[in-house]
């Protein structure tokens, strides 16, 4: 990319140059290399030498632009996001702990130990804008080409989850006093004189809102959403009124996004739960302890046999499990450049027996009366495998930050979900690389044993 980028997601506003490298070939004289002193075995020694990091600067090195400041090393920020990932760690986190660990600094391209921070936590963000969800696609990518022939399977196994938003729990009452504040903040940053603010009352509204479920206190729990509802529409009409023409159309969307949180009902569709986050679904999954879900819907795609994530998708939209498919195998034939023959599914798929040349299998109540025993017990089987997706999702909300997801829009849950993928398959590729190290080593203690026994 020449010249000045686009005021986009993908690219930044302020112009920035390609990272200048330092010249890693001659030792220092006085601090030694993080090569010489570290432990070679330990995961992360392990995953940096794994790792295509060339790659990662022919991909990312067009999005910079030939005027600005230098920017940061490539690698270190790629290895940012890895380790926030793989450490469950927020931006601040992970650059505390860089300054720590020398692991972490090895990992991320340093040759000996630094003492200050990698960069703000801010650039970690601005870098997630820059690489966009396509960037992060990249980056997945080469965690499945790690495992080589493992995640070229014609089988797979597919589900959703949903990537649930960092909001808080969306009620009525909570919208129309955050729709109150909202007003008051936008009065005053154009410096409009408000008739009446309410900075005591919407407190004490909103406590007596919150009581709802108690039986004495129901009634003045409706008549205080009431108030709060009417309040925030006051306050919105009369910020509208009073701000001049130039100033309408900056603010035009947030405007009309008050008019749709205020004006909706409860069986409407497509409705508002979060004012900063006005593209969050509710989703219901049929749990028992969490009977409705607030975030984005996420198809994720699983090799069979060895359990390599090859698809990771978000939609913004609430789909029926079924109509993912579509995209989420298009995605896996663009990352690993094969197209599954077979999907196995659960029930929630039903109704799509084939989605382009792939053969979707879900199970059945009887089965086939042409199937033979053996074939039974094939699709059996195959079903029992199904379930092994169930424990890779409860890891990827657990342990690598799809549980609560805190980047921003519909990008953010993109970005969030393709790293958390990426995380996993990491993690996958150095355990199975450590039981063949480790069933190795036995194989030859067991041998030498052998050969030290007496005739």
């Amino acid at each position: 990319m020449t010249g000045k980028p686009a005021r986009t997601p993908g690219n930044p506003v302020k112009p920035v140059m390609p990272p200048t490298l330092p010249d890693n070939t001659q030792s220092q004289f006085l601090l030694q290399d993080l090569s010489t002193q570290l432990d070679a075995t330990q995961e992360l020694c392990r995953l940096k030498a794994g790792l295509p990091w060339t790659e990662f600067a022919v991909a990312f090195g067009p999005l910079y632009s030939p005027e600005g400041r230098p920017a940061k090393p490539i690698q270190r920020m790629v290895g940012l996001l890895l380790l926030k990932q793989l450490r469950d760690l927020s931006d601040e986190a992970v650059c505390a702990q860089w300054a720590e660990n020398p692991y972490f600094q090895y990992f991320c391209g340093e040759r000996v130990f630094q003492w200050g921070p990698p960069c703000e936590p801010s650039d970690l963000v601005h870098f997630r804008h820059r690489l966009g969800p396509a960037g992060m696609e990249k980056i997945f990518a080469v965690s499945i080409a790690l495992h080589g022939a493992k995640a070229r399977e014609s089988a797979v196994v597919a589900d959703t989850t949903v990537q649930e938003k960092a909001i808080q729990h969306p009620t009525d009452a909570r919208l129309y006093r955050k729709v109150a504040q909202a007003a008051v903040r936008l009065a005053a940053a154009e410096n409009l004189p408000l008739r009446r603010s309410y900075r005591r009352t919407l407190p004490r509204l909103a406590f007596t809102a919150a009581q709802r479920r108690t039986p004495t206190q129901k009634k003045a729990a409706r008549r205080a959403t009431r108030q709060l509802k009417t309040i925030a529409g006051r306050l919105r009409r009369e910020v509208a009124r009073k701000l001049s023409p130039a100033a309408q159309a900056p603010h035009a969307a947030t405007l009309a996004l008050w008019q749709r949180a205020l004006a909706q009902k409860k069986t409407d569709q497509n409705k508002i739960y979060s004012l900063h986050e006005p593209q969050v679904c509710c989703i219901g999954k049929g749990k028992a302890h969490k009977k409705w879900e607030f975030g984005a819907k996420a198809s994720v795609l699983m090799t069979k046999t060895g359990g390599v994530l090859v698809g990771a998708h978000s939609f913004p939209e609430n789909r029926y499990d079924g109509d993912t498919l579509p995209e989420a195998l298009a995605q896996t034939e663009r990352l690993t450049g094969a197209r599954p023959a077979v999907v196995i599914a659960d029930r929630g798929y039903r109704g799509r027996e084939l989605v382009g040349a792939t053969r979707v299998v879900i199970p059945q109540a009887g089965g086939p009366d042409e199937e033979t025993p053996a074939q039974r017990r094939h699709r059996r089987a195959c079903f029992r495998r199904r379930a092994a997706i169930e424990p890779r999702l409860g890891h990827l909300k657990s342990d690598y930050r799809l549980g609560r997801n805190f980047l921003r829009g519909s990008a953010g849950d993109a970005i969030n979900l393709l790293l958390a993928a990426t995380a996993a398959n990491l993690r996958l590729w150095l355990r199975t690389a450590l039981f063949w190290r480790r069933a190795l080593l036995a194989w030859l203690r067991s041998l030498l044993a052998m050969v030290r026994q007496p005739c």
